[in-house]
């Protein structure tokens, strides 16, 4: 299936690693053009075919806009993908300010300000397609990750009003709403399954069997899957799609 991807000009944030890494690499395939923005590019994102590497603190407030800048004076799609979900074992009363405002500030922050930056160009252009990595918490809030749940139903929120501001304009806006994905930030040192373990007892591969248990398919989904929803919603095949939300959770939301 031919996309409509290829020579395409994308900008990737939280590229690096994880989801944000395959989609890098699912749009490089397709011979897209890639401005890969994160705060340590490593060696195999330098080497990805079409892609500028792009070593850029998103968390600061001028990282999203020197991101975009980088990307020049055409951007065909914007994928926002940066986020940071630390699991909050000791619960909502040990949640500070501080914990609260990195989390606001990398999961919706750089996002509005990467989006700001980047809906002008696309404008000039005469459209665009921007695509979110947000959650199923979401609509699955988690007293583990009280934070982030309420920061990526922000996202989600975010997404829909910009897709009814700027739809008559050629800009379409979807998010993506992941389950568990076999990445570190669930699998690695110092991830939700290492950390919850260390806070439960539990060894660590306990903590990701009962996690992929509670999926239907039994198993987390690779970041090769999202990234493959991301390249659809973000080609000429989904022309008609906008302020949508796709879950990919293996079934593991099971209201409708």
């Amino acid at each position: 299936m031919d996309l409509g991807l290829n020579g395409k000009h994308v900008v990737v944030t939280g590229a690096g690693r994880g989801i944000g890494l395959a989609i890098v690499r699912a749009f490089a395939a397709e011979g897209a053009t890639i401005v890969a923005g994160s705060r340590r590019a490593t060696a195999e994102l330098k080497e990805l075919p079409g892609v500028t590497a792009i070593e850029v603190d998103l968390g600061a407030p001028d990282g999203p806009s020197q991101l975009i800048e980088a990307a020049g004076d055409r951007i065909d799609v914007l994928v926002n993908n940066i986020g940071i979900a630390p699991p909050r074992t000791g619960g909502f009363l040990e949640v500070t300010d501080e914990m609260w405002l990195t989390t606001w500030n990398l999961d919706v922050m750089a996002a509005v300000r990467a989006t700001r930056a980047a809906l002008p160009v696309m404008l000039a252009n005469g459209g665009g397609a921007i695509v979110n990595t947000g959650s199923v918490n979401a609509r699955l809030p988690d007293p583990l990750v009280v934070d982030y749940s309420a920061a990526k139903a922000a996202l989600t929120n975010l997404a829909k009003s910009l897709s009814k501001e700027f739809g008559p304009r050629g800009i379409r806006v979807n998010t993506v709403a992941p389950g568990p994905v076999a990445t570190d930030l669930w699998l690695g040192d110092g991830g939700v399954a290492a950390t919850v373990g260390a806070a439960t007892g539990q060894d660590p591969r306990e903590v990701e069997a009962g996690a992929a248990a509670a999926m239907v398919t039994g198993r987390f989904t690779r970041p090769e899957e999202v990234a493959d929803l991301v390249l659809l919603l973000a080609g000429n095949r989904a022309g008609n799609v906008t302020g949508a939300e796709f879950t990919i959770d293996g079934g593991m939301v099971t209201t409708l």
